[in-house]
């Protein structure tokens, strides 16, 4: 292998790092704003806004050396599903930070009542959509179809516990109008979560894509998930 080659694998892996970096920071604002719910914390989560900027200048850093390696590289084959995978997961990650701080507006309306239950399911979608956003880049790292497709499947258990959040809080709202507003914050940061296990689960595809080349998007029926084939394997077909 020649040096310009050599070079290039040191930017792809650089890439790579930028892009661990934002996964790590996302992360921890779910941490973050979860652990400010549960304990009543009324200002944002400490650290989160920051955490938000680092988000968004590392999206723009990102996208531009991607359009830099692009123009100049001209990269074909994996390295170009490569890069096209790192442009998408950077916009996936910068709108989990998005929806983070979605959650911390409803989370400033609870602290300021007295709670309206004790909160159970939506700390468990908060652990299930960090372990996605968190193995969806694991998957990425390791170049692991597997692993993506086990992020995919863990979507139908925050969409579970969405439902029942969703059926239980209706409950409180139909027996006492003077919980409508807790029951609506709570709701929302419920939809949030979900919201942030799809981007995991948009991550996850676009491993599949950059290993395989196949685009498992858009399947047949709305639960049919093609099992992740060995690279190399066919295209699925999406007739």
């Amino acid at each position: 292998m020649d040096k310009p080659e050599r070079h290039f694998d040191k930017e792809l892996a650089d890439l790579k790092k930028k892009l661990l970096t934002m996964a790590a920071i996302a992360e921890g604002m779910i941490d973050q704003e979860i652990s400010a719910m549960i304990n009543r914390v009324e200002r944002l989560a400490e650290g989160v806004p920051q955490s938000e900027e680092d988000l968004n200048r590392l999206q723009i850093e990102i996208d531009e050396e991607v359009l830099r390696l692009l123009a100049t590289r001209q990269p074909v084959a994996s390295d170009l599903r490569f890069l096209l995978a790192a442009t998408r997961i950077n916009g996936e990650l910068e709108r989990i930070g998005d929806l983070v701080i979605n959650i911390s507006e409803n989370t400033h309306i609870l602290a300021q009542q007295e709670p309206l239950k004790p909160l159970i399911d939506i700390p468990r979608m908060a652990e299930l959509a960090r372990q996605m956003v968190r193995e969806s880049l694991d998957a990425f790292v390791k170049a692991d179809p597997l692993l993506a497709q086990a992020v995919i499947m863990m979507d139908d258990q925050v969409d579970a516990l969405k439902d029942q959040v969703l059926r239980e809080l209706l409950t409180y709202m139909m027996g006492d109008p003077r919980t409508i507003e807790r029951a609506i914050a709570l709701i929302l940061i419920a939809r949030h979560l979900e919201r942030i296990g799809d981007h995991a689960v948009n991550i996850a595809e676009d491993v599949i894509y950059m290993i395989q080349g196949r685009d498992v998007r858009h399947p047949r029926t709305p639960r049919e998930r093609p099992a992740a084939e060995p690279e190399g394997g066919t295209r699925a077909s999406l007739s």
